[in-house]
């Protein structure tokens, strides 16, 4: 199981995630997230982690230009893109909303066809923010998606088992029901909701 662990802003957190057994840590390069952070602050992060942890970048709109910008600059290994954006170079991570599934069918079958995208995040309806809203949804909508799925969404260490179980996804991540504050995780949480995921099912 894939363990993604989102809304990354300090060196501290990015630790303790790792240590807990994470697979990927994402910073959030969405300016009008709370848990935006600069190219510059994620470089120092991501130079610590092990090579094993993967870096994502995720992203709300952005030209292919400066996300190749910012892979460079941080050393990502993926791109999450959210909207319009459009990436080359690194793997590629594209998130839909999950809020109708024939919506959310129609979607994915378009995006799959050019066969650059390795795997779909599908996150919870969240207007503005982009995800981070810790709302739920109905995970079984995901089940027979013949893709690599990533579920998001109001997951934490009390309802990931249920979640896997019922979407059978082949990785998931959570972000604001983690923190202490926007920007900032609970790191009892967070190693809940790690071991939780791993837990065979």
């Amino acid at each position: 199981m894939m363990v993604k662990i989102c809304g990354i802003t300090n060196r501290d957190d990015a630790m303790a995630a790792v240590d807990a057994g994470a697979s990927a840590i994402g910073f959030n390069f969405y300016h009008d997230s709370p848990r935006y952070i600069s190219p510059t602050g994620a470089a120092i992060i991501a130079e610590k982690l092990p090579a094993e942890v993967w870096k994502v970048g995720v992203f709300v709109d952005e030209t292919a230009e400066t996300i190749a910008r910012i892979g460079l600059q941080v050393g990502l290994d993926v791109a999450q893109l959210h909207g319009l954006s459009q990436a080359r170079g690194l793997r590629v991570w594209h998130a839909c909303k999950a809020g109708d599934p024939d919506a959310l069918n129609i979607a994915v079958a378009m995006l799959s066809a050019d066969g650059t995208i390795e795997a779909f995040l599908l996150d919870a309806p969240s207007g503005p923010l982009q995800g981070g809203t810790g709302v739920t949804w109905d995970w079984s909508i995901a089940k027979d998606l013949p893709h690599k799925i990533i579920i998001a969404g109001g997951l934490d260490g009390d309802n990931v088992a249920q979640a896997i179980r019922e979407a059978q996804p082949w990785g998931v991540d959570a972000c604001s029901r983690l923190e202490k504050s926007p920007g900032l995780k609970d790191h009892f949480k967070m190693r809940k909701f790690i071991i939780a995921a791993l837990e065979p099912q």
